[in-house]
C-alpha cells in the first residue's frame, strides 16, 4: 500500500462521505503486466537515427559532441528498470478505472533557477492535490513530476529574429541559453552533461522528500503553503484536511499503526518530452533482470505533438524502450491515424503502456475526442487518457506577455470529464503545467492574477504555468466532478 492507497483507506471511516470498503476493491493487488510491451523487430537504441528526426539541434563540433555522449553513456542511470515495472502496474490499473494519473511541473526546467526550496514547493503542492482527488475518487493518485529531465522545448520556428538580427531559437537549457546572443544561442553538446547532472541531484532530493519522512501524511497541515492562509481554496483545503485528520486520530484509537511506511511515504515519478534524441539513447540501458531496454533518464516519456510523426525518429526510438509512454495528441489527430499510433507504440496492447494526452481546447474536445474513443473502443485498445487543459490555451496580452486563461483551462478540463462521461469511458488523469512558487503567469482563479499584474512574478523561461493556489483550485474542481461520477456528496 502506498500513500495513495493509506489516504483512501483513511477517507473510508469518515462515513459521512458515503465511503464504502468495495472502493478499495483491488487496489491492494499486484496486476500480471507482461513484460513484453512491444514489438522490437529491427530495433536497436540507435535505430531512430535511420528516421527523420524533427527538432533537431544542429551541433557544430563533432568531436566535442561525441565526447559529450561518451560521457553520458559512461554515468549511472538516473531511474531504474524496477521502479518503471511499479510505475507500469499502477498504470495498467488506471487503465481498468481504478487509479488517475497526475502529472505536474514545469514547463521548462532552468539551469539558474534550480532551487531545493522550488522542488520542494512543487513536491508538496502535488502531494496536496493528490490528497483532494484521492478524496474525490477514493483510488489511488499515480504521481508524476514533470521534472529531473523537461530541459528541451520543441520550436514553432528554427530561428529568432530581433531588431534585425536572426539567431537560433532558444530550444531549451540542455540545448542552448536563453540569452540573446550568439554564444548563448549555439548549440552547446555540454549541456547534456549538465542537464543530466542537475537530474541527478533534483531525483535524490525527490528521494530524500518521498521517503524520508516529509511525505508523512500526519504532517498534513505542515505542508500547507501560503496561500492555503490566504485564498478561498485554502480554507476548503483546511476543512478536508481536518476530516483526514479526524479520521487518523480514529485509526490510531483501534490500534492502527499510522507510522508505519504505508503513511509516511509514498511513491513519486518522474516524466519529460522525449525530445532530445541523443542524450535518450545515451541513458537508455539494457535490464539484466528482464533482458530489456530501458530508458533510465525517466520512469515515463512522452512524445509531443510536433514530433509524433508514424515514420519519424521519435516513435522509432520510443517503440523499443520498455517505459511507460504518453503521447500528446490535438484536434489535428484522425481516428485512424491514433490507432496507428497506438499500434506503433503498443503493437501488444499491454495496459499500462500508453497514455494519450488531450490538449486541444473545451469547443475541440467536444467536437473531436468522441470519435477518437469510440475508435479506441471499437478496436479494444487499451489506453489512459488524460487532459492537458493548460498547454493548449496561450495567448499574448497586448502588452506583450505571454498568459494562460485560468477560466479556459477549467472550461477545458470540464469538456473533457463531460465527454468520457458520454462516452462511458475513464476520465484517467490531468497533466497541469504547474509550479510550487507564487508566480503570477496564468490569469484568473481564486488567486486573483489579472493582466496588470502579470508582471510582478513572472518567473518562466518559456510557457505560463499556473501557480500553487490555481492548481489546487483545478483539484479542488477534478476531485468534486469525480466524486459526482461515484455518486458522492460533493466536498464542503
Amino acid at each position: 500500500m502506498n500513500f495513495s492507497i493509506a489516504a483512501a483507506l483513511i477517507c473510508l471511516v469518515v462515513s459521512s462521505d458515503g465511503f464504502t470498503p468495495q472502493s478499495l476493491t483491488r487496489q491492494g493487488t499486484t496486476l500480471n503486466v507482461a513484460t513484453s510491451t512491444t514489438g522490437t523487430e529491427a530495433w536497436s537504441p540507435a535505430s531512430w537515427k535511420s528516421k527523420v528526426v524533427s527538432q533537431s539541434p544542429k551541433y557544430e563540433d563533432e568531436k566535442e559532441f561525441d565526447e559529450a555522449v561518451a560521457k553520458l553513456e559512461k554515468c549511472s542511470p538516473l531511474v531504474f528498470a524496477g521502479e518503471v515495472r511499479i510505475l507500469h502496474e499502477n498504470l495498467a490499473r488506471a487503465c481498468s478505472g481504478q487509479g488517475f494519473l497526475l502529472i505536474g511541473g514545469d514547463s521548462t526546467e532552468s539551469f539558474d533557477e534550480f532551487d531545493v526550496d522550488h522542488i520542494r514547493d512543487s513536491f508538496r503542492v502535488l502531494l496536496q492535490m493528490s490528497l483532494v482527488l484521492t478524496f474525490g475518487s477514493a483510488m489511488p493518485i499515480i504521481k508524476v513530476g514533470s521534472i529531473a529531465g523537461q530541459f528541451a522545448k520543441s520550436r514553432s520556428e528554427p530561428d529568432e529574429v530581433i531588431d534585425g538580427v536572426s539567431l537560433p531559437s532558444y530550444r531549451g537549457d540542455i540545448i542552448n541559453s536563453e540569452a540573446f546572443t550568439a554564444e548563448s544561442r549555439r548549440h552547446n553538446p555540454n549541456n547534456m552533461v549538465k542537464a543530466y547532472h542537475q537530474s541527478a541531484q533534483t531525483l535524490n532530493i525527490l528521494r530524500a522528500f518521498s521517503t524520508g519522512g516529509y511525505a508523512d501524511i500526519s504532517r498534513l497541515h505542515a505542508w500547507n503553503l501560503d496561500f492555503v492562509e490566504q485564498t478561498g481554496e485554502g480554507s476548503r483545503y483546511r476543512t478536508f484536511a481536518t476530516k483526514v485528520d479526524e479520521s487518523l486520530r480514529f485509526m490510531k484509537a483501534i490500534g492502527v499503526d499510522t507510522n508505519s511506511p504505508d503513511f509516511t511515504k509514498t511513491d513519486f515519478f518522474t516524466a519529460h518530452e522525449c525530445l532530445l534524441l541523443p542524450y535518450e539513447q545515451a541513458l537508455t540501458r539494457l535490464d539484466s533482470t528482464s533482458g530489456r531496454y530501458y530508458d533510465c533518464s525517466a520512469h515515463m516519456l512522452w512524445v509531443g505533438e510536433r514530433t509524433r510523426e508514424l515514420d519519424g525518429a521519435h516513435l522509432e526510438f520510443v517503440r523499443g524502450v520498455h517505459n511507460p509512454l504518453g503521447v500528446k495528441i490535438s484536434d489535428k489527430c484522425t481516428p485512424d491515424e491514433l490507432l496507428e499510433l497506438i499500434d506503433t507504440i503498443n503493437p501488444t496492447n499491454i495496459p499500462g503502456r500508453l497514455t494519450i494526452v488531450v490538449r486541444m481546447g473545451a469547443e475541440k474536445v467536444r467536437k473531436n475526442l468522441p470519435g477518437l474513443i469510440r475508435a479506441v473502443q471499437r478496436e479494444g485498445k487499451s489506453v489512459l487518457w488524460i487532459s492537458d487543459p493548460v498547454h493548449g490555451n496561450t495567448r499574448k496580452t497586448e502588452n506583450g506577455f505571454k498568459t494562460r486563461d485560468f477560466d479556459k483551462i477549467r472550461d477545458e478540463l470540464r469538456a473533457f470529464f463531460d465527454v468520457h462521461d458520454e462516452m462511458g469511458s475513464h476520465p484517467g488523469g490531468v497533466h497541469l503545467e504547474m509550479t510550487g512558487e507564487d508566480v503570477t503567469e496564468c490569469v484568473g482563479g481564486m488567486s486573483d492574477v489579472t493582466e496588470d499584474t502579470l508582471e510582478h512574478r513572472s518567473n518562466t523561461i518559456c510557457d505560463p504555468r499556473l501557480n500553487g493556489a490555481q492548481a489546487l483550485e483545478l483539484a479542488f474542481l477534478i476531485a468534486e466532478r469525480m466524486r459526482s461520477r461515484s455518486g458522492l456528496p460533493p466536498i464542503e
